[in-house]
């Protein structure tokens, strides 16, 4: 199946049985150890609250794509063609045959790598941790493992790129982690009916990177939505926690774990249970020639999202062939240092909330502080849902002065345009108590629905998010979105607002694609409101792409419906909303 395995046949035995020796005294000992010890054992399947929250606060981190595939500018793992076993699609991005693929690492030389460095971008781009593959899915080993001849010391660069990582991080104080993926397309036994002595190799790996790199703080499995005991994910996580008393695990080995991890998508608001949106700032997650990267804008805005919505933000760089981050890159991550340098107090340490993300932004909080993240104004004030906790102080932390009033009834924002940034408007408000203590509400963009229902949905499933149900177009989130089966042309959207509501504008999105902008799919649709038992019609148009207004004459309804007459693919929306007259 490998390369190793056809051009050095006689080194794999001794290597497999080395594996065994290995793990056969890792199975011992774990067993030996949990006789003696009182604690129940699915103690081990989660971190400690202290370890969980110490991460959380960090907010920011590197995540770094990287291996010989780099020389061919494809996807890592992905870019491998041939058999990927687990897997029951075929994938359509451009592919390396195998006997080239998996003979890349002796042509991989990158003179230029140097893991200080790399870790002084991170530092400069404001983020706390580091995360890096260690093994992607093509089964190649960035560390000196004794259990396979695969990895990158037995390149021409011959250096341990883990370690050479590890001690940079631990002497910068950054904190580190490692990408492994349980999945293996080069592995014979992977998959097999030898899948029992894979798992053996696996958790033999896991050991070596959890007891030969000094202090671990993250292990991010991918393990492509395995079942536990395709891994002995039970055992295999005890173990790794055995090593690494204070490290905390993602939910991509079969178990839940620690933390959630959507990816390239903005985790939905979610305060209860610890998560992290991983991202690419191109398309690709290993380096591709050309590829275009995320604004500024985009970058900013992102990570003010997530950390709204209460997750953490794992930003994707992939380095290229020479082992250095691709300058451009480099330029847009210290762009985001400058911003945090100014404003990280409102990011670093905070929890989301207390006003759900809405589309006017979102809101964090620390201490008796609330922040308010203006991302897009329609005018100069803004409608917060009201607060019992008074509020005694407030400023405009990104330059000039606001406005606010509070109410029984809502909190009203005002900054006037001079001030209004293009990034992010940050307002603090400071309160008699704690804003934790604070109940999460929804913020009225629009008038907010309870129920919402479709003629039909997209059930692709996204590691473990339903991503695409009606409720996701009135959360006020646009990156979340409603979509239709595949092969749907005309589709419907409704909600229920519980009680009857006069509106006299309405607010329509169709998601925006990171490589293509925003979808145009709709081309042609109504509003329509029910009368009795009728759907009467208020509002046509033909395309909405991103973020259309309608103005029309007030309507008062509770249950409305956007009916889509004609699309070219299946519809999306990210958001409908609909305002009172006063545009409150």
């Amino acid at each position: 199946m490998g390369t190793t395995l056809k051009n050095e046949p006689s080194k794999w035995p001794f290597v497999v049985y080395l594996g065994l020796v290995v793990c056969s005294l890792t199975v011992c000992f774990t067993t030996t150890a949990d006789a003696g010890n009182s604690k129940d054992p699915s103690d081990y399947l989660q971190a400690g609250e202290q370890d969980i929250q110490r991460w959380r606060e960090m907010k920011f981190g590197l995540f770094v794509h990287w291996g010989p595939v780099s020389l061919m500018g494809v996807e890592i793992g992905w870019g491998r063609a041939g058999p990927r076993p687990g897997r029951s699609s075929k994938d359509n991005r451009p592919q390396v045959p195998i006997e080239v693929y998996d003979n890349l690492y002796k042509s991989f030389y990158p003179a230029q790598f140097d893991a200080k460095q790399w870790v002084q971008i991170a530092r400069d781009a404001g983020m706390k941790y580091l995360v890096f593959t260690t093994k992607h899915h093509d089964g190649f080993c960035m560390f000196d493992s004794a259990l396979t001849d695969y990895k990158i010391t037995n390149s021409p660069f011959k250096r341990d790129i883990v370690k050479e990582l590890a001690d940079a991080c631990h002497e910068a104080g950054l904190k580190l982690g490692f990408y492994y993926s349980p999945p293996d397309w080069y592995h014979p036994d992977y998959r097999s009916e030898n899948h029992a002595r894979y798992i053996k190799y696996l958790h033999g790996q896991l050991r070596e990177l959890c007891t030969n790199y000094g202090k671990v703080d993250i292990i991010w499995f991918d393990g492509l939505g395995g079942k536990p005991e395709d891994w002995d994910a039970e055992n295999l996580i005890k173990m790794v926690r055995r090593l690494q008393p204070h490290v905390i695990i993602n939910n991509r080995a079969g178990l839940e774990a620690d933390y959630d991890t959507p990816e390239q998508n903005i985790g939905k608001f979610q305060t209860e249970r610890a998560w992290e949106t991983c991202m690419t700032i191109g398309d690709q997650w290993a380096w591709k020639p050309n590829d275009s990267i995320k604004s500024l804008k985009q970058c900013i805005q992102t990570l003010v999202k997530v950390a709204g919505a209460d997750g953490n933000f794992l930003f994707n760089v992939g380095p290229m062939p020479t082992g250095e981050i691709e300058p451009r890159q480099v330029a847009r991550l210290k762009e985001m240092g400058d911003w945090l340098r100014k404003y990280g107090q409102s990011i670093y340490g905070t929890r989301g909330g207390p006003f759900k993300d809405a589309s006017w932004g979102v809101a964090t909080h620390k201490g008796n502080k609330i922040y308010v993240h203006i991302l897009n104004w329609r005018s100069k004030t803004v409608t917060l849902p009201p607060i019992q906790t008074k509020i005694i102080a407030s400023s405009l932390l990104t330059g000039g002065t606001t406005t606010v009033k509070q109410t029984e009834e809502s909190i009203e924002v005002t900054v006037p345009k001079a001030y209004q940034q293009e990034l992010d408007t940050i307002i603090m408000l400071r309160l008699d108590g704690p804003a934790a203590e604070v109940k999460p509400a929804s913020a009225p963009a629009g008038l907010y629905s309870t129920t919402a229902t479709a003629s039909s949905v997209n059930p692709r499933i996204s590691h473990g998010l339903k991503a695409h149900d009606p409720s996701k177009a009135f959360d006020g989130n646009f990156d979340s979105y409603w979509t239709t089966d595949k092969n749907t042309r005309q589709a419907w959207l409704e909600l229920d607002m519980e009680k009857p509501a006069t509106f006299n504008r309405a607010l329509i999105s169709e998601p925006t694609h990171r490589r293509a902008g925003p979808l145009h799919y709709v081309q042609q649709f109504e509003l329509q409101h029910k009368d009795g038992d009728q759907w009467q019609t208020f509002a046509r148009g033909r395309e909405i792409g991103d973020r259309l207004e309608l103005k029309f004459s007030p309507v008062t309804a509770r249950y409305v419906r956007l009916n889509i007459l004609k699309a070219s693919s299946a519809p999306a929306i990210a958001e409908l909303q609909l305002f009172a007259p006063d545009g409150k």
